[in-house]
């Protein structure tokens, strides 16, 4: 999302939600898992008891190598990253695999680099401190982010 939202009768609150956009929550897709784990099975049961004993275990293998990669795939549906001015703070909040990295800046002191064009992850600097925003923002886009910070920072 690259708009601003302004949260009325919280002393000017603007804020923006960056997260990745998935096409199967987390519980879809353990539903679909346990499905193909019931049919994988269900084919290697089939030739088991049909004299093809070595199916079973590729099957085993199968879904174990498939659970693993739909494992890693839910553990960082939810990684999202929140940047929230409010009065003269801006607090940015990096939630990534379940663990939340948070950083708050004078709003007076903060420096938004790059200032445009290569594409690279945003730098949101100030007080000996940095964080690294905009990993769910197409490249292309992450200039007009950079733009709209520093135009949020300058105009509240």
């Amino acid at each position: 999302m690259l708009t601003a939202q302004e949260v009325n009768g919280q002393d000017g609150v603007v804020f923006w939600l960056l997260k990745r956009h998935c096409s199967l929550t987390p519980a879809q897709l353990g539903w679909f898992y346990l499905s193909l784990c019931l049919v994988s099975l269900g084919v290697g049961g089939f030739f088991w008891l049909h004299g093809a004993p070595l199916v079973m275990p590729f099957a085993m293998l199968e879904l174990l190598a498939v659970g693993t990669a739909f494992l890693l795939y839910a553990r960082h549906a939810g990684d999202a990253e929140k940047i929230i001015l409010r009065g003269g703070q801006l607090v940015i909040e990096l939630e990534t695999a379940g663990h939340t990295q948070r950083a708050e800046f004078n709003r007076d002191w903060v420096r938004i680099e790059p200032k445009d064009g290569d594409g690279s992850l945003i730098e949101v600097s100030g007080q000996g401190r940095s964080v690294r925003v905009g990993r769910h923002v197409r490249p292309e886009l992450r200039p007009l982010l950079a733009r709209e910070l520093r135009w949020a920072l300058h105009a509240h």
